[in-house]
Order: C-alpha cells, then sequence, then structure tokens
C-alpha cells in the first residue's frame, strides 16, 4: 500500500489533478501552466535540436524549476535557455500526475485498442478522446499538435511519430497501481503512436 497523498500546498503545481489545476487558474485555463510554458518555448527554440526528449537535464536544476512552480513564481524557460530542461519538465509534469492524462478509465480501451479493425480506429480514438474530461482533452491536444510540429521537423531533430510515441506513451498512461507491465507498453505506444500519425483527424 502506498502512504496516503498529503494535501497539495495551496500553489503546488506537481502531482496535482488537472482539474484543480484549473479551478486554481485565474481564467479557468483548462490546459496547465506547466504544459503551456514548456511547449511554448520548446515550439520556439527545441524543434530542431536533435534527440529532443531523450536528453536528460541536471537534476538539480529540474528540482529547483519544480520547487519555483510549486511555490506559485512564474518561470522563465528563454532567461534560463535550456531546452532539454523544458524538455525534462514537460515529461515530469505528465509522470506525476496523480491520474495519467489518458485515464485510468481508458487504460482498457486502450491497451486493447490493437484489436480495433485499422480502418475504423480514427472513428474509435475520436470517440475514446472526447469521452475525456475537458481539460485532460484540452491538454492532451495541446500536447499532441506540439508533438506533430516536432516530428515535422524530424529530418533535422531525428524524433519521427515511433520515437515520440516511445517517449511519451509511458507519460501519458499507466495502470492504477502504478506498475508499467511489459505487455502494456508496446499497446500504449502503438496507441500513440497511432494517434501522432491521426492527430489531424482526431482532433477534428
Amino acid at each position: 500500500m502506498s502512504p496516503p497523498r498529503s494535501p497539495p500546498l495551496p500553489n503546488q503545481v506537481f502531482g496535482v489533478p488537472l482539474k484543480l489545476l484549473r479551478q486554481r487558474s485565474p481564467d479557468g485555463e483548462p490546459v496547465p501552466v506547466v504544459m503551456r510554458d514548456t511547449i511554448s518555448f520548446l515550439s520556439e527554440q527545441g524543434l530542431e535540436i536533435e534527440g529532443i526528449f531523450r536528453r536528460s537535464a541536471n537534476v538539480t536544476l529540474v528540482k529547483e524549476v519544480q520547487l519555483k512552480y510549486n511555490s506559485g513564481e512564474a518561470v522563465s524557460f528563454r532567461e534560463m535557455e535550456d531546452i532539454h530542461l523544458a524538455a525534462v519538465i514537460l515529461k515530469t509534469f505528465l509522470r506525476e500526475l496523480p491520474e495519467p492524462l489518458l485515464t485510468f478509465h481508458l487504460y482498457n480501451d486502450i491497451v486493447n485498442f490493437n484489436s480495433v479493425p485499422s480502418d475504423s480506429q480514427v472513428v474509435v480514438m475520436k470517440k475514446l478522446l472526447e469521452s475525456l474530461p475537458e481539460e485532460n482533452y484540452a491538454s492532451l491536444r495541446y500536447l499532441v499538435t506540439f508533438l506533430a510540429q516536432v516530428s515535422s521537423s524530424s529530418d533535422i531533430n531525428k524524433m519521427t511519430n515511433s520515437n515520440l510515441a516511445v517517449v511519451f506513451g509511458p507519460n501519458l498512461l499507466w495502470g492504477r497501481d502504478n506498475a508499467m507491465s511489459l505487455s502494456a507498453i508496446g499497446p500504449i505506444n502503438n496507441f500513440t503512436r497511432t494517434l501522432l500519425d491521426q492527430q489531424h483527424l482526431v482532433f477534428t
């Protein structure tokens, strides 16, 4: 048994449900500030960086940035000029959500998505994603639209949809016990790759 989660600090951002982050947002913005900050910076300065999302970042810096966000301070990645730090913060934010962006509710459907005939996959995927809570759907769409930009420069950054799916799949969905069974990793990454391949049809 994992220990019960302590209630979030007043300004805590990491490890906090998307719904609560939205309630706290002054403008009711469904996409959390960490995602907006990191993605806007990376889309401006990171698209031509080879291996973006594959590199690690300075652990101390990552903790410092998390602490800033959790203390309610503004974070400027432009001032730090560290592409890999922003990329790691984005992945860390997703991974530390109490419930994955794609939700436990969709876990079985996504793990079994391989069994959906290829000519029905877009329709089924669209229906699954449209059942997500509004803030999850908006955040996923924001992320996937950005990842499509990344892969469109894959001849330079080497991050194809397949490579991005391997990096992001495990950060978008995991089981309730928090363990990622080896048998689920392939199907989750496959779903993520299909989502990236078909995002222009899924999010219409």
